[in-house]
């Protein structure tokens, strides 16, 4: 698939003009957890009802121990970020500041978690998402499949096979 870190120009259409905007893609460090929060709290579906349910602790022990994170930046600004628990073979996280959503942010992030995940030799990886979400919506497109639930929520799963069939592989650089 190749890096898919470092910068990017993305075109943005409004109303009467058309904006470009240069995101820079990495790998989620340490000093990025507080706005790895605020975006977190910034998303309109999948609200914490607690936001102290997820603590600094938290993110720490997944970009240090358990897994990896990327972020998406434009400026000194956090934009998304996406985390993958490697322990515990599921998405810990993907947000989206709402401004950016429909941009591709998530997908770019998305599509770089899935890549790091599948390089390490796992064959599986599984996700829960509130149903009838934008999310929801996400995965399915992403190619993800519903196997069940995850107490509330819908349980996705990818496999290592799905990831890296071919057509996936042709769409993706088309």
């Amino acid at each position: 698939m190749g890096s898919h870190l470092g910068p990017c120009r993305l075109l943005v259409r409004t109303s009467h003009f058309i904006h470009s905007m240069v995101l820079m893609y990495r790998e989620a460090r340490l000093p990025d957890i507080g706005q790895m929060h605020e975006v977190r709290m910034a998303v309109k579906e999948n609200v914490l009802s607690d936001p102290s349910v997820i603590t600094p602790a938290m993110y720490e022990e997944h970009l240090t121990h358990r897994g990896k994170g990327w972020v998406c930046l434009q400026g000194d600004s956090m934009v998304g970020f996406s985390v993958v628990d490697l322990l515990g073979g599921s998405v810990w996280a993907l947000f989206i500041r709402p401004e950016f959503e429909s941009m591709g942010i998530g997908r770019r992030l998305h599509d770089m978690m899935l890549d790091w995940y599948f390089s390490q030799g796992r064959e599986s990886l599984w996700l829960s998402t509130a149903p009838n979400s934008r999310a929801e919506q996400f995965y399915r497109a992403a190619g993800w499949i519903e196997t069940g639930l995850h107490g509330s929520e819908l349980r996705f799963e990818m496999t290592n096979a799905s990831w890296l069939r071919p057509e996936r592989v042709k769409n993706f650089f088309a």
